[in-house]
């Protein structure tokens, strides 16, 4: 670095010429001027000395060996990849296998093992013999029948009548017909005296609560009094049915075995959370119209005073669009290429305090066995839970009111819990049992509905 000649300059400035202050002006210049540069060499020097100490590699080694990878690493995350494969293929495995159930008739579907029509009437025999074994497995009976009330009244009366006893305390010109009342409103034309049969039916019709598990007809469930009298109209019509009602079954055996286990341990109506089973319906026309007729006694008559194509209308149905269900489904499923939707409803009688509990099995996951589409193969134990609720409605029992009046609940406060809920099947689960007919019908649907979704907003 050159130094520029100070002396020079100095001799210049003529304040300072001969002064005795030049040489240290002098040096006191030329000593600031290497000051400056020396001081950053210096930070220059100590950065790099900082930077390449042994203490800032030691620190770094230190933090990089709490983040190191470790030489198998590549293993371990190899392993949690093929975990995250196996949950996947575990999730299509179940779904697969929810939808694999035990079918009423192997002779069938996908095409029926021959062209007689008894191979349907046999399907609908199955039927209700199959829905009536759920309800024994239960313990499910009915209220006492008018008959019945009639008969053990009409004796106690007659008997009655023939004792000195009776006849000193109180003497009756007669009988007269009943036919309804808030009480005991049997219907029929029941006869008895008023607080006599009273005492009579009530002792009936606690014996028949002690004896039974839950009260449950049968009639009340979808399907059965269609295969009643199945009338044959044809092998496309017939395997249609029992298609739609193989749906309906496994719908109806879950419903029952929720029954089942919230009931476990209980041998009486009184002790039992789920008191009733109202019903396992399909349809809206039938939902409906037993809302509002009721349920109980006057929905066993009613049941049985409809038409066949009314009756047969009560069959499960695929959900193409948010309106084809029994009502807008808020999970937003519809029927598509992956999976088939139907919607139901249950109606039960349950405790105050089991209305949430049996919701909750009612969606839990059940078990099922199968033993292949043939009903040939090793018997399998599978799981399925197929089951959303989407509409409840809850109404309080009035005891006295007639569709309640010969069933005995105990002391429990009681509710009428009615559901909407939404089935769901894993179409490649079951679709090589699929009838060809149904896959036609269902193609030509959704070409429909298709247009109908896209122009229709969500309501």
């Amino acid at each position: 670095m050159d130094i520029p000649n100070f002396k020079d300059i100095l001799e210049k400035l003529s304040v300072l010429k001969n002064s005795s202050l030049l040489s240290p002006i002098i040096i006191g210049v030329v000593g600031l001027l290497l000051f400056i540069p020396t001081q950053i060499m210096n930070g220059r020097l100590k950065n790099k000395v900082e930077a390449e100490s042994i203490r800032k590699l030691g620190n770094q080694v230190r933090f990089l060996s709490g983040s190191a990878i470790a030489g198998k690493q590549w293993e371990e995350e190899a392993k949690l990849q093929q975990g995250h494969a196996n949950d996947a293929n575990e999730i299509t495995r179940l779904a697969l296998q929810s939808t694999q159930r035990q079918l009423l008739s192997y002779e069938v579907f996908p095409e029926p093992k021959g062209t007689s029509q008894f191979i349907f009437k046999g399907f609908g025999q199955r039927f209700r013999s199959a829905a009536e074994g759920l309800l024994v497995r239960v313990n499910a009976r009915d209220c006492p029948t008018d008959a019945e009330l009639n008969r053990a009244t009409q004796s106690s009366l007659t008997s009655s009548r023939t004792s000195s006893v009776y006849s000193s305390r109180r003497s009756y010109t007669g009988t007269r017909s009943y036919t309804g009342s808030s009480r005991y409103p049997y219907g029929g034309g029941f006869s008895r005296t008023d607080e006599v049969s009273s005492t009579i039916v009530d002792g009936i019709c606690r014996e028949r609560a002690k004896s039974a598990s839950v009260y449950g007809n049968p009639i009340g469930l979808g399907g059965y009094e269609f295969w009643e009298d199945y009338t044959y109209a044809g092998p496309e019509q017939a395997v249609g049915d029992c298609w739609y009602y193989q749906l309906a079954y496994w719908v109806i055996e879950d419903v029952v075995d929720t029954i089942e286990t919230m009931n476990s341990g209980s041998s009486s109506v009184f002790t039992s959370p789920v008191k009733r089973l109202l019903g396992v319906h399909f349809s809206a026309g039938k939902m409906n119209s037993l809302k509002g007729t009721g349920y109980g006694t006057s929905r066993t008559r009613y049941a049985r005073s409809q038409t066949a194509s009314t009756i047969t209308d009560d069959r499960p149905s695929y959900v193409l669009s948010m309106e084809d269900g029994l009502t807008e489904p808020c999970t937003g499923r519809i029927t598509d290429e992956d999976v088939d939707i139907i919607h139901f409803n249950v109606a039960v009688v349950v405790s105050t305090k089991a209305i949430f509990p049996y919701m909750q099995q009612l969606c839990s996951a059940k078990e099922h066995k199968f033993k292949g589409f043939s009903g040939n193969e090793q018997e399998q134990s599978f799981k399925h839970n197929q089951i959303s609720i989407l509409e409840d409605r809850i109404v309080p029992v009035d005891r006295e009111e007639q569709n309640h009046a010969l069933y005995r609940y105990g002391e429990d406060a009681v509710v009428e819990l009615d559901l909407v809920c939404e089935y769901i099947f894993n179409k490649k689960g079951y679709d090589a049992i699929k009838p060809e007919s149904v896959k036609t019908a269902l193609a030509g649907e959704d070409t429909t509905t298709t247009t109908t979704i896209i122009n229709t907003p969500y309501r």
